[in-house]
């Protein structure tokens, strides 16, 4: 017969009570979501459902009859973002003699801003990096950045990392690129050790915006539509 020292055999008790409990811990959990996830499926399903079926409750079509949040901001709408005729150009902000870009919003209080960039001919945007990240959406052309090898082109989707350094290059026989860009914090100009040259940010496009809104015609007050 084999003798345990007492506290061996109290461990041993322990052991095996604590096991048994995670075992029946584990089971619930896995029964609650197993629970939860058919709850979820049903929930989605009966939501397909009512997408795809015409709803005849007029109550379904009535407009939220509340109060909005008093502090929340009004919408941006933009009917047309590449508006066509004369005046559209008075809204392209320039840059340089073949850069441009056209606001859709500044936010001030965010740090960010949306805009669309327009490189006419080919081109580039001078080498920079981002401390934050940054969207993008080819609406029209195609772009590249000398770091990548894979080209940007209608309809393409970027997401640029927080720290990247990059250079934009419009190829030879693009006569006109348009991507819409979402841009986080700065836009940090960099020498090709990466040495911070210059920057941009939703104050610094707010700034350039104003100025040609008003050498334009338009106003320096025409930008506030866009600022949030």
């Amino acid at each position: 017969i084999m003798k345990f020292p007492l506290a061996s055999c109290c461990v041993m008790v322990i052991f095996s009570a604590t096991v048994a409990a995670f075992r029946q811990s584990s089971s619930s959990v896995f029964r609650r979501l197993s629970d939860a996830s058919t709850r979820i499926s049903a929930s989605k399903t009966n939501g397909e459902k009512a997408l795809l079926t015409s709803s005849t409750n007029s109550e379904d079509f009535t407009p939220y009859q509340g109060k909005q949040p008093a502090e929340a901001l009004p919408d941006i709408f933009v009917p047309q973002v590449l508006p066509k005729g004369v005046e559209e150009d008075l809204l392209w902000v320039p840059q340089t003699d073949s850069v441009s870009f056209r606001p859709l919003c500044f936010c001030t209080s965010g740090g960010y801003y949306v805009n669309l960039l327009r490189v006419r001919g080919s081109g580039l945007l001078s080498r920079h990096k981002h401390p934050g990240p940054v969207h993008g959406h080819v609406l029209k052309g195609s772009w590249r950045y000398l770091e990548h090898d894979w080209v940007a082109e209608e309809g393409s989707y970027v997401f640029e990392p927080p720290g990247e350094i990059h250079t934009l290059v419009v190829p030879d026989g693009v006569e006109e690129m348009i991507t819409l860009f979402h841009v986080t914090g700065s836009l940090l100009y960099c020498d090709p050790d990466g040495k911070v040259v210059g920057a941009d940010d939703v104050f610094t496009k707010l700034d350039l915006a104003k100025k040609h809104y008003e050498a334009v015609g338009l106003g320096e007050e025409f930008v506030q539509q866009f600022v949030r």
